[in-house]
C-alpha cells in the first residue's frame, strides 16, 4: 500500500466530508486530487476507496474515465489510416476531439446528478500533448451541480497545476488536494 496514496486518501476524506456551501462558482466546485504520475496504477486500484469516502459522506459518485477516449474517437474517424501515415494531419482535429469529448461527458452526467453528487474525472494524463486539461475542466465544471473531482497526475505549487510534471502549468482557482494537504 502506497504511503503517499494513503495520505492523499485521508486528505480527500477530510475535505469531502465537510459541509458544502451552496452558492459557489464552478471553480470553487472543482477539486483537483493531485498525485505523483508514478502512482497512476496504484491510484486506479484504490479508486473505490475514494468513492467510498464520497458515498459515506452522502455524496453519490459518478465516475467519468477518459482514458480511452482518444483512441475510441480515432477509431470512428473515416480517414484514420491517413492520419496514422502522416500524423501532422491530426493537429487540426484535436479541437474536434475535445469538443466531442465534452459533449459526450456532459451527456453522461448532466441528468444523473444533483447538488450532492461527486462527478469524478479520471484519465486526464491521456490528454497530454494534444488537448488542454484546463479547457476540458472549465467546460465540464460549468455543468456540475455538486463537485467535480479531477484526478490529476502531476504537480501543484503556488496555485499552478502541471500535468505529468513535464509542461508549463496553468493557474486555476480550484481546490487542490495533495498528500501534503
Amino acid at each position: 500500500m502506497s504511503d503517499r496514496l494513503s495520505k492523499l486518501l485521508q486528505s480527500f476524506e477530510s475535505h469531502i466530508s465537510i459541509p458544502w456551501p451552496n452558492a459557489v462558482s464552478p471553480d470553487e466546485r472543482t477539486i483537483f486530487v493531485v498525485y505523483n504520475k508514478e502512482d497512476e496504477l496504484k491510484l486506479r486500484a484504490r479508486i473505490v476507496e475514494f468513492e467510498a469516502c464520497a458515498t459515506q459522506s452522502n455524496h453519490p459518485w459518478l465516475q467519468l474515465d477518459i482514458t480511452n477516449s482518444f483512441e475510441n474517437w480515432m477509431a470512428e474517424q473515416d480517414y484514420k489510416e491517413t492520419y496514422f501515415e502522416d500524423p501532422e494531419y491530426l493537429v487540426g482535429l484535436y479541437e474536434d476531439f475535445i469538443e466531442e469529448l465534452i459533449i459526450k461527458l456532459k451527456s453522461e452526467f448532466t441528468e444523473k446528478q444533483n447538488e450532492n453528487t461527486v462527478v469524478a474525472l479520471l484519465g486526464c494524463g491521456t490528454l497530454f500533448g494534444f488537448a488542454s486539461v484546463s479547457g476540458l475542466v472549465e467546460q465540464i465544471a460549468k455543468e456540475v451541480k455538486g463537485r467535480l473531482i479531477v484526478f490529476f497526475p502531476g504537480e501543484y505549487q503556488n496555485n499552478n497545476f502541471k500535468l505529468l510534471d513535464a509542461r508549463d502549468g496553468w493557474g486555476y482557482h480550484a481546490t487542490a488536494i495533495t498528500a501534503m494537504s
